[in-house]
């Protein structure tokens, strides 16, 4: 692995040295994906980045990682989506190994750090239950103490990438009678656990990304909890704001408009006056998108925390997103409704319309669905009352 210090690299030479990277680097097939790609598909990238020495930007140097600053953990991320790098499983890299850093015990750091930065831990998120999706903190899943080790019964659902993980980090509950928010705290497990269940659930693009996964008296050891037991929902939301940033970016919407372009191109001929309106409307939003995007990475690039707004960039990015997808399937006519790429005319590319409108639906849920974002946005930000 190369020892490099990068962040006393201009943002410009580090931004070079990250695009040159990926561009030289990064298998042209799996550009811009029209799914997220299972753990087998990646592989090899990871075993790359990781001999690179770039496969946890924002962990410390003494951890394996690059030790990027927030601005240039940005860069980062920005040069990813230009050039359209395919996310890897990377639930242990982004989010549990910066909490385990922070808030777990050293025999849980060397334990798990190591393991996960060479890819030989795959982590899932065992989050959102049945009932407890966007309200996280009504969860029922159950964490019993029993001498050593937590008794586990209940169940998580929509859990990114449980068919591939080794283990998953979750939030359950471990004390009933108090504040719904307080009494819960956050477990690892090991999911080749007796009384782990996986059930793929496949949506409606026709992957299995998914998962629902049933707890029946799976037991897991009790030092293998992170921070302070019934802290868990402290240390859960710790990494909600980025999160959020990075749905926020404009990478879906600029994605959807370039989409909605190749459609227009291929279709051939004028289109209504009325399509002409929305297209221009559609564009502008973007454009503004990006404006609004910017003013979030510049606070975080100054180092400053970002508050609830930034759950106003969460929604107009996602919904943005899904009124693109929209209009492409209509202005694609009887070829919207065809799944995979799609010929308009004869010696024209091929473009894949429906992909985009699947994929446009769940980011809206992603990070806290924005239903519960314009709660947020009524109550921190307009001030007004909760009926």
């Amino acid at each position: 692995m190369q020892k490099t210090d990068w962040n006393s690299l201009s943002d410009e030479a580090f931004r070079a040295e990250v695009r040159t990277f990926f561009e030289t680097e990064f298998p042209e097939y799996l550009r811009f994906p029209a799914h997220h790609l299972r753990w087998a598909e990646v592989k090899d990238w990871y075993g790359t980045l990781f001999r690179k020495g770039w496969a946890a930007p924002a962990w410390p140097v003494e951890w394996g990682g690059m030790g990027l600053t927030p601005a240039k953990q940005l860069i980062f991320m920005e040069e990813q989506e230009r050039h359209g790098v395919a996310r890897t499983p990377d639930m242990g890299i982004v989010m549990l190994g910066p909490l385990l850093i922070q808030y777990g015990s050293m025999p849980l750091r060397q334990l798990f750090l190591p393991p996960t930065l060479r890819g030989d831990f795959i982590w899932c998120q065992g989050y959102s239950e049945p009932g407890a999706g966007s309200d996280l903190a009504a969860l029922r899943t159950e964490a019993i103490l029993e001498g050593d080790h937590y008794r586990i019964n209940g169940s998580k659902i929509w859990t990114s990438y449980a068919t591939d993980a080794t283990h998953m980090f979750m939030l359950a509950r471990t004390e009933k009678g108090v504040k719904k928010q307080d009494g819960i705290s956050f477990l690892l497990v090991d999911m080749k656990s007796p009384g782990i269940t996986v059930r793929p659930i496949r949506n409606i693009g026709g992957s299995t990304t998914f998962a629902e996964v049933f707890f029946d008296d799976v037991r897991t050891p009790a030092d293998w909890l992170v921070g302070e037991r019934n802290q868990g929902w402290s240390i859960a939301k710790s990494l909600l704001g980025f999160e959020r940033l990075s749905i926020g970016s404009p990478r879906l919407a600029q994605a959807g408009l370039k989409r909605l372009d190749d459609v227009l191109a291929e279709r051939g001929g004028a289109i209504s006056a009325q399509y002409a309106d929305r297209v221009a409307r559609l564009r502008l939003d973007v454009a503004d998108l990006a404006s609004l995007y910017e003013k979030f990475a510049a606070a975080v690039r100054r180092g400053e925390r970002l508050g609830a707004d930034v759950s106003v960039l969460k929604v107009f990015a996602t919904d943005l997103f899904q009124r693109l997808s929209e209009l492409s399937i209509e202005v694609a006519g009887s070829a919207g409704g065809i799944t995979g790429r799609t010929q308009f005319r004869e010696e024209g590319s091929r473009v894949d319309v429906l992909s985009l409108f699947y994929n446009a639906r769940p980011p809206t849920i992603y990070g806290g669905s924005n239903e519960i974002q314009r709660n947020i946005i009524a109550k921190s930000l307009l001030n007004l009352p909760m009926g």
